[in-house]
């Protein structure tokens, strides 16, 4: 590309600040992309040198989970220098390139930032905890014991067990929502903010475009420490840690969402709108109150620009009614805010194994999921329809599954290698030998016989991704409200003098509803829309979409 093309591109992509709403977010795990030197570990120039594969599905951009210095013991999200890359990722000019040649290709960066603790070898940290009353003391969450030497309250970890460790150095207790390697910063702390802040500028300063911001509803504490009460064993639920997890007897009131995180995440993005067009997505991890902090935290034009909570991310397989729920949910919980759904990502068991789908049924969720009103995120292999890796317990690395196995198999199934060539080593991820391995099961889906099969969903993802694009009341638009007639969830999307009906049946038999009266035209043909009949009812085969529009007149 020409220096004025690209003057050209990286002025239409500041053009349109609010480009997030509605964009489709392609998420990479960067371990597990794609390896340019050997070493059985994904990089910043693989990710580069897959861009053409990333800009022909269409997306708007991509999140990259974190590759900042850490010791991995928790895969990056154990931050050890913030403004550094970690060398088995590259170097920061690895990472400046990477962003030049995204935008070339009109694609933006988004990245993962984990604010609410560092790792232990954090210099931050190290200072910390050397004493009582260094310049850092106050950096993360101390404690002293109670009398009998126990924990200062009954926080849990999401990872198991106490959230609290003890530290002879400080003779106090430290808190840490996950990993005992992963302290938690204390933003009650002035100095702390501040210093996060600059962390943001920073990345934004190399010309990032965006954030997701890891566990947004973790940062601040209960400031008196206060215990949280009991969860009734009816209200627990598995979509934030599995059934075997102490974490889920608790109703975490205390440990996290506190109100002042509202004034933090309004100096977030006012350092956001220092810039011509940065947007952020938050990560709520919250089983009780998800949409509603959704709401509280994208509210607004000062707090965040959209968040994503687990309602479609647990296991509760999403026939109809229950997308009507959970968009009911959001419209009474967060009718001003901004939603961005996931399906699939590097914390869950990938959605076509988790709820058992049918290709039939894979797609029509995706053209679902590319007319829902709020953003999209899609991970790295839903275009292929990767099913969940099954793995030996010898070949694991994550933490979570070690500890809870066999009865939680942990977060590596979804995050063994892509698959690029059948025909190659690793099927073509990389000469070495991986960090996890590559799954036999995915080589028959790998983007090489993809591409050569016109039917394969790989197509099917860019289709839809196309036919969002192509309709502004679909990335932008409000809609009707979202109502179930049996298997078919259906719902209208509307901006300026567009309206697109959306019908989809989600189920494996035949069903029928009134077409909605007024001069509908069909689209979406190369998805399977089905058309009204004479009657004027719709016929839906077993997962079938209908799509129609109409055009108010000036």
């Amino acid at each position: 590309m020409n220096v004025k093309a690209e003057i050209d591109m990286a002025a239409q992509m500041t053009a349109d600040k609010d480009w997030w709403r509605g964009a489709v977010i392609y998420q990479i795990y960067p371990r597990s992309y794609q390896d340019s030197n050997g070493d059985g570990i994904g990089d910043l120039l693989g990710i580069a040198n897959r861009l053409p594969h990333i800009a022909s599905l269409g997306v708007d951009a991509i999140w990259i989970s974190p590759f900042f210095t850490s010791p991995m013991k928790d895969f990056g999200y154990d931050v050890s220098d913030y403004c550094d890359v970690d060398p088995m990722f590259g170097s920061l000019a690895d990472f400046d390139a990477l962003v030049t040649q995204a935008h070339g290709h009109g694609v933006r960066i988004m990245i993962d930032l984990v604010l609410s603790h560092t790792s232990d070898q954090h210099p931050w940290f190290v200072e910390s905890r050397s004493s009582r009353d260094n310049p850092k003391a106050d950096w993360y969450v101390w404690s002293d014991p109670k009398p009998d030497g126990t924990p200062p309250n009954n926080w849990l970890s999401i990872f198991g067990g106490s959230a609290w460790q003890w530290d002879s150095r400080r003779e106090q207790y430290y808190l840490h929502n996950f990993l005992t390697s992963q302290p938690d910063l204390n933003f009650h702390c002035p100095q702390v903010q501040d210093a996060l802040l600059d962390v943001v500028r920073f990345w934004l300063d190399r010309g990032v475009d965006g954030f997701r911001l890891d566990t947004i509803n973790f940062y601040i504490h209960d400031k008196e420490l206060r215990s949280n009460p009991p969860l009734p064993p009816e209200l627990r639920d598995d979509s934030i840690a599995p059934r075997v997890n102490p974490y889920n007897h608790q109703e975490h009131i205390y440990s996290k969402n506190q109100p002042e995180n509202l004034e933090f995440l309004e100096r977030f993005r006012a350092v956001l709108d220092e810039y011509p067009a940065a947007a952020a997505v938050g990560e709520v991890g919250d089983a009780q109150r998800g949409l509603e902090i959704m709401g509280e935290y994208t509210q607004g034009d000062n707090r965040v620009h959209m968040c994503y909570s687990f309602e479609l991310l647990s296991g509760t397989y999403p026939d109809a009614a229950r997308i009507a729920k959970v968009l009911g949910d959001v419209d009474e919980k967060a009718p001003d805010g901004w939603a961005c759904w996931a399906f699939s990502n590097h914390d869950v068991p990938r959605h076509g194994s988790r709820w058992d789908l049918t290709p039939a049924a894979l797609r029509t969720l995706t053209t679902l999921m590319m007319c829902l009103r709020g953003s999209v995120c899609i991970y790295q292999g839903e275009e292929l329809g990767l099913p969940e890796a099954e793995l030996a317990l010898e070949d694991l690395q994550d933490p979570y599954g070690i500890e809870f196995w066999p009865e939680y198999k942990g977060r590596d199934g979804c995050r063994t290698p892509m698959v690029w060539d059948s025909e190659m080593v690793n099927g073509g991820f990389s000469t070495g030998v991986p960090w996890l391995p590559v799954s036999g099961e995915h080589l028959h889906r790998a983007v090489d016989v993809q591409e050569k099969d016109p039917s394969a969903i790989l197509h099917h993802y860019r289709k839809a991704i196309s036919f969002r694009r192509a309709h502004k009341a679909l990335t932008k638009g409000a809609h009707g409200g979202v109502r179930n007639d049996g298997s078919i969830v259906h719902f209208t999307r509307t901006q300026d003098r567009e309206t697109v009906f959306c019908a989809f049946n989600l189920s494996g038999d035949p069903a029928v509803m009134d077409m909605p009266e007024g001069a509908w035209f069909q689209i979406g043909l190369e998805l399977g829309s089905a058309a009204a009949q004479p009657d004027g009812k719709l016929h839906l085969g077993p997962w079938q979409p209908a799509l129609a529009v109409r055009i108010a007149p000036e």
